[in-house]
């Protein structure tokens, strides 16, 4: 490992922008944010899995790994981060090297015509290249091969240099994105700039769900300006640094760059939740506020109350005749992130009670507010394996389990309806009607009649009633007596 990325990783590990951070000991930071895995095991992703989530969903850049067929055949649908424009984001771009390639050492001379060849022929915003464990491990300078592209092409070539073995899944989210602070963010200048122009960070517009939100920012005269990483385009990351306020949506991961666009250009930020009618308002109202605070027009703050309170009257009406179907029903969530404590405010709102929500990828800011939303730690579980989820989904009596797509099947055998609400998911939950989709999928979910059926005992096991045998009479068949006399 580079002395370069030995020093990027010591700077995640030392965030100041996370108070968590700041109060550890020096040995405690020197640690991480998480566990770190066993090379090798297939336990949440490695750090060059986690680069990529982060950044793949810029829509209009080449993702070109550097690397053997089997760290990326195939982008296509890896994530359900939804584009209202190009597709090139979802092609899987690998310079397949072979043993002879790395034997030889024509690794570099590999990449350099692999980035011409895919900036000839997609004409992308920019080349992404990432380095991988065995690129790292051989020694090829990504970072020299993507400057002589760059100069060569005259198109951005970014690398991205963060190998899997570096560490886990959110270190790569980190390195992943403090890239595009080195190389790309402050590189363009728009041709516009208003007082109401904001950047989102972290927000993966999974099934379309910032579409949701966009209208309401558009009403409110809200633009914007720079985005990370759900719909995004290049030319948003590198004019970040002219936005107003930055707001840090799910992934805490991003909270360095979130930081370092506050140090660097004076932008501030802060964290929210478009999940849940309550935490929409509140994440509107906190733009609004903080705006206007930088120099917008003070009726931003009147206009935001209003467009709040018309769309909370109107989701409510929606919600009304939907919500008898759900209330008072029980929830084991089974999700991470922001989600533990998002969803959870949401299920609240609608009535339901959730008997347990998991705690993974949640940072203890995170573990603060459900405890805080719920009034107890007592129903916050580490990561649970599928007996231990079986065992909660039968005592706890829950009546759905809201999770990920990996765990769709212990309900099914448990015979609990499921909910995606994962980013393989197929149906935006965020923002207003985002709550009524939400009630609807679980209204489909728990009243549909097949679980009545599911639960029943098998009719072989139901113990047969004795019953009186009624004697066989001819009279009670139709047709003459002489007609089976004949027979």
């Amino acid at each position: 490992m580079s002395e370069a990325l030995k020093q990027k990783i010591q700077d995640a590990f030392h965030e100041p922008g996370c108070a968590t951070n700041t109060a550890k000991s020096e040995g405690e930071r020197r640690k991480g944010c998480a566990k770190q895995l066993t090379p090798g095991a297939a336990a949440g992703g490695c750090a060059f899995d986690g680069a990529m989530i982060a950044l793949q969903p810029i829509t209009d850049v080449a993702h070109l790994v550097h690397a053997p067929l089997a760290c990326w055949g195939n982008g296509w649908d890896n994530r359900g981060s939804a584009s209202s424009g190009s597709d090139l984001y979802r092609r899987g771009f690998t310079t397949d090297l072979s043993e002879l390639d790395i034997v030889m050492g024509r690794g570099e001379a590999r990449l350099f015509r692999a980035i011409r060849e895919v900036i000839a022929q997609e004409n992308p915003a920019a080349v992404f290249v990432y380095a991988t464990c065995v690129t790292a491990l051989i020694g090829d300078d990504i970072g020299a091969v993507c400057k002589a592209a760059a100069d060569r092409f005259g198109r951005p070539v970014i690398p991205i240099n963060v190998p899997g073995y570096v560490g886990s899944k959110n270190l790569g989210n980190k390195l992943g994105v403090d890239a595009l602070v080195e190389h790309v963010v402050g590189t363009m200048e728009p041709a516009t700039i208003t007082d109401c122009d904001i950047n989102i960070l972290g927000d993966f517009n999974l099934s379309g769900e910032i579409w949701q939100v966009k209208p309401l920012l558009d009403r409110l005269g809200i633009r914007i300006l720079g985005s990370v990483s759900g719909d995004a385009r290049y030319a948003q990351v590198a004019m970040m640094h002219r936005a107003r306020v930055t707001m840090l949506v799910c992934s805490h991961a991003f909270l360095g760059i979130a930081r370092k666009l506050e140090d660097r250009y004076g932008i501030p930020w802060f964290e929210g939740s478009f999940y849940g009618i309550s935490d929409t308002s509140d994440a509107l109202r906190t733009l609004c506020r903080m705006l206007v605070e930088r120099g917008a027009p003070a009726d931003l703050l009147t206009r935001c109350e209003a467009l709040i309170a018309e769309e909370e009257a109107r989701t409510w009406a929606a919600l009304e005749p939907l919500r008898p179907a759900v209330a008072g029903r029980r929830v084991l969530l089974y999700t991470g992130g922001h989600k533990t404590w998002s969803v959870v405010s949401a299920l609240q709102e609608l009535g339901m009670e959730v008997v347990g929500t998991s705690m993974r990828k949640a940072t203890p800011g995170d573990r603060a507010r459900v405890a805080e939303i719920m009034g107890t730690e007592a129903h916050m579980y580490e990561n649970m394996a599928p007996k231990e989820m079986y065992r909660m989904l039968r005592d706890a009596r829950a009546d759905v389990l809201m999770s990920g797509g990996r765990s769709q099947f212990v309900a099914l055998k448990a015979r609990v309806p499921w909910i995606d609400v994962n980013q393989e998911k197929h149906e935006p939950y965020a923002g207003y009607m985002g709550m009524v989709d939400l009630v609807r999928a679980i209204d489909r979910s728990i009243n549909n009649p097949m679980w009545a059926e599911l639960r029943d005992p098998a009719p072989w096991d139901v113990p047969a009633e004795e019953a009186a045998v009624t004697p066989f009479s001819l009279a009670a068949v139709p047709g003459s007596k002489a007609d089976f006399e004949d027979c």
